[in-house]
């Protein structure tokens, strides 16, 4: 059986310790940063060893690989990419390149994330920035209205899915008016319901029906004044599975931030009593690892089946022209006029 859990590593090759926890935890997932990857040589070692470690070949490897502040591979070793920011600006003048650029630079970080093993992406945002919010979504961002970051995102989730990347929408059902950063305390969004669901959970309910999510650590006080959406039934049994209508695998954000406390097993207890079906464990602390496991589930009945339903989707890889994809994403990374 494989447990309701995603980690982290400390570093670039696993320890002694490591190996035993991931033997004998047997979680659905890992999940690397830049301390974890050197090269790309490394890196594929590393996933072996971990899948090795787990004995199952049916494994989530995820990665922020976003593009702008946040990614994980960088150059030289990889490629350099744009932060979403930038096909947001191309779209307000001519929305059918942007889409096709997306997808295709999407379809190429697909291609390289393959090379090295990883076949999950934490991408795309789907937060919707406010005036006054904390910056921590910012540039992560495809545009500030709700139709353009569902547009884009569609097409960066099109073009991950053609190159058998799983991709992770976050942070359900909405980071983009949080003016705080939720890796340093708990943002509180006081919006009335009526305007997240005009804005905020519009690009989450036109993709719901992707493979994979993640949740916020932010508290909606219309919704739940007590809790985050992460470690709330409320938020999502009544938004995320019911107004928002997402029925895929459901991953909690990573539990070790600032905005939740506790242990880490009554973190990863929080999440998963909230209806998350997989609690996220990043910093590569043993013993938090260690014990995030000892609370958390095995996956088994309807979580089993979306986490099934998200690896189908490793499955399909489409060809793309890699020549015309460079030739986008260098266009990208150029200054605009």
């Amino acid at each position: 059986m494989r447990s309701a859990l995603i980690i982290g590593f400390a570093g670039e090759a696993l320890r002694a310790e490591e190996r035993s926890l991931l033997s004998a935890s047997r979680p659905a997932g890992i999940i690397l940063f830049a301390r974890n990857c050197a090269s790309k040589a490394q890196v594929r070692r590393l996933v072996e060893d971990a899948r090795s470690a787990i004995g199952e070949d049916h494994l989530l490897v995820l990665i922020d690989q976003e593009g702008g502040r946040v990614r994980r591979l960088k150059p030289p070793e990889w490629r350099d990419l744009p932060a979403a920011a930038a096909f947001g600006r191309l779209h307000a003048n001519d929305p059918s390149l942007a889409l096709a650029r997306a997808r295709l630079v999407a379809r190429l970080t697909a291609a390289e994330l393959g090379e090295i093993g990883i076949n999950a992406n934490c991408a795309p945002v789907l937060d919707v920035p406010q005036s006054g919010a904390h910056q921590i979504i910012g540039d992560r961002a495809y545009g500030d209205d709700a139709a353009t970051v569902a547009a884009l995102g569609r097409a960066v989730a099109e073009g991950l899915l053609a190159g058998g990347v799983v991709p992770v929408i976050k942070h359900v059902p909405g980071h983009g008016r949080a003016r705080a950063d939720s890796h340093v305390e708990l943002p509180v969004v006081d919006a009335r319901l009526s305007e997240l669901e005009g804005s905020d959970f519009v690009p989450f309910r036109a993709l719901r029906d992707l493979p994979a999510a993640m949740t916020a650590h932010v508290v909606y006080s219309a919704i739940d004044p007590e809790a985050p959406a992460s470690t709330s039934p409320r938020v999502t049994a009544d938004v995320i599975r019911g107004t928002i209508g997402f029925d895929g695998l459901l991953m909690s954000d990573d539990i070790c931030m600032a905005a939740l406390s506790g242990s880490a097993r009554a973190r990863a207890e929080a999440v998963i009593r909230a209806g998350s079906d997989i609690a996220l464990h990043c910093n590569g602390e043993l013993a938090e690892a260690e014990s995030a496991a000892a609370g958390v589930p095995a996956l088994a009945e309807v979580p089993l089946q979306r986490y099934l339903r998200a690896i189908a989707a490793l499955e399909r890889v489409d060809a793309f022209d890699s020549g015309e994809a460079v030739a986008a994403l260098s266009e990208m990374l150029q200054p605009m006029a």
